[in-house]
């Protein structure tokens, strides 16, 4: 493997199990990426207490849960790096060191952050380390060098706001210190929730964990959203908006049959429990060896965790190195 490929950066905050969403939005992306890249994941369990503060027990605890998760959909920690947020103090650092590069207005304009804030109604009551994310993620991704991360539509304003911080940066500096990142959007880039109000997400109770059992996954296709004026086979049906064939769009191999489904339920002559039995036994085949393979893993945790030291110091060494690479190219005395 060439020692130049590129950097990828990209993580999820440790507040439960991953889902089918993150499944989607990045898990499979890289698993498929992490041969060809440097791949660094980050357990995000610093980020997670800004909104988690009450229950800091909680966060600490999904730490191993959501590395679980990353393991069991195939994740390699010999061509991965999983790595523990807290446990880098370059990127708390560096975290302190950017806000001074940006501004409160700044902050809340940023579209990513705005819709947070509202969908967890903080009003004024915003918590200060929620609204500085922006400047916290730059220094994840800077302090890895990262060229591709990963993300969601919803998250590429936080990639295009670490780009402005390292264009100042340089600026600054006067030479490149640190490269600019891409945003990399997978097809199916969010999943809605079951309930179609939403995208899939613990916290609203319309996701599918990726640990669900056979009869789990049953109930919440059952539950799906669909064309509430599809009451009978025969009826011509919606297909946008139906979260069924949302599904079928990014689980099901066979896009020419999805897209014969999709000719027939607008016709009329096919009814939801047909389509839905199709999209249960595709999640099926998909959890029932993940959720396989973390049962295995989870009885043996102590070597989960061997996993997480090793990886994190590795983390711990590139990112003090590169803060130092930073301090140096400001102008910064190194007092360590």
């Amino acid at each position: 493997m060439p020692p130049d490929r590129p950097v990828i950066l990209t993580g999820d905050r440790t507040t439960g199990p991953l889902h089918l969403g993150h499944y989607v939005g990045s898990l499979r992306n890289r698993v498929a990426l992490q041969s060809s890249h440097r791949q660094f994941l980050l357990l995000a369990d610093a980020q997670a207490l800004t909104d988690n503060a009450d229950d800091p027990a909680r966060v600490s605890r999904n730490v191993v849960e959501v590395a679980l998760d990353y393991l069991a959909v195939g994740i390699d920690p010999a061509v991965t790096t999983i790595c523990v947020q807290s446990a880098l103090p370059a990127l708390a650092e560096l975290t302190m060191l950017y806000l001074s590069l940006v501004t409160v207005a700044r902050l809340e304009r940023n579209p990513t952050i705005k819709d947070e804030i509202q969908a967890r109604g903080f009003g004024r009551d915003i918590p200060a380390g929620f609204l500085c994310y922006p400047a916290a993620q730059a220094a994840d991704i800077t302090a890895f060098k990262a060229t591709l991360v990963p993300v969601g539509e919803d998250q590429v304003p936080m990639i295009e706001q670490t780009n402005e911080i390292v264009r100042r940066l340089n600026r600054q500096a006067g030479r490149a210190v640190l490269p600019e990142a891409k945003a990399l959007v997978p097809r199916h880039g969010r999943l809605p929730g079951v309930d179609g109000r939403a995208k899939m997400s613990k916290s609203q109770g319309n996701a599918i964990p990726l640990s669900a059992s056979d009869a789990e996954i049953d109930a919440a296709v059952h539950r799906m959203y669909t064309d509430p004026d599809h009451l009978r086979a025969s009826d011509p049906g919606r297909v946008e908006g139906n979260v069924v064939f949302t599904y079928l769009d990014a689980f099901d191999p066979d896009a020419v049959a999805v897209e014969a489904l999709k000719r027939d339920y607008r016709r009329g002559g096919l009814g939801d429990v047909a389509l839905k039995r199709r999209l249960s036994g595709l999640l099926r085949d998909l959890i029932g060896p993940i959720r396989e393979r973390r049962a295995a893993l989870a009885r043996d945790r102590d070597g989960v965790i061997d996993v997480l030291r090793a990886g994190t110091g590795r983390a711990r060494a590139l990112t003090r190195a590169t803060r130092d690479e930073i301090h140096a190219g400001l102008g910064l005395f190194a007092w360590a």
